[in-house]
């Protein structure tokens, strides 16, 4: 017996997006579960750079427009959380809006730290739209130069 289904032109839309985001480690927009979010979803995720020297790792995030008491920086078992809201401006009755582009709402970064960071003395500064998160590298984790003698 043959059976019918309605197709839905927008679910596999849905899933093509919530595979495409998996891929490339963005947060997924839906769930398939008709619509409805089964958890809180980050709407934007801040572009973030990480750099390394000898002393430690920089992840620099860019939340132009973000307060400070906005963001939320955590580490726990190991990995490195950047959390926060972005709020949208309130729309005044006097100013016509021809485009919105930049994105709002709520963001989240997570990122494993490296054996050698030191969780427990990791800092965070907040200047000019730039949040500069610095994990110092374990002692041991250091560059060391040994002499090599040869006989």
């Amino acid at each position: 017996m043959n059976a019918f289904s309605r197709w839905d032109p927008f679910k596999e839309a849905e899933e093509l997006q919530g595979r495409l985001s998996k891929l490339l480690g963005l947060a997924p927009a839906r769930t398939g579960n008709g619509g409805q979010e089964s958890m809180t979803v980050a709407q934007w995720a801040p572009s973030v750079d990480i750099v390394e020297d000898e002393k430690e790792w920089l992840v620099k995030a860019d939340l132009p427009e973000v307060r400070k008491e906005d963001v939320k920086v955590t580490v726990e078992d190991g990995v490195l959380t950047v959390a926060g809201e972005r709020r949208f401006e309130k729309e005044e009755k006097d100013k016509k809006y021809h485009r919105i582009e930049r994105s709002y709402g709520n963001f989240l970064r997570s990122f494993a730290l490296p054996d050698a960071a030191d969780a427990g003395k990791v800092t965070a500064e907040f200047k000019d739209g730039v949040l500069r998160v610095h994990l110092p590298k374990t002692e041991k984790a250091k560059p060391q130069a040994v002499e090599v003698k040869v006989g």
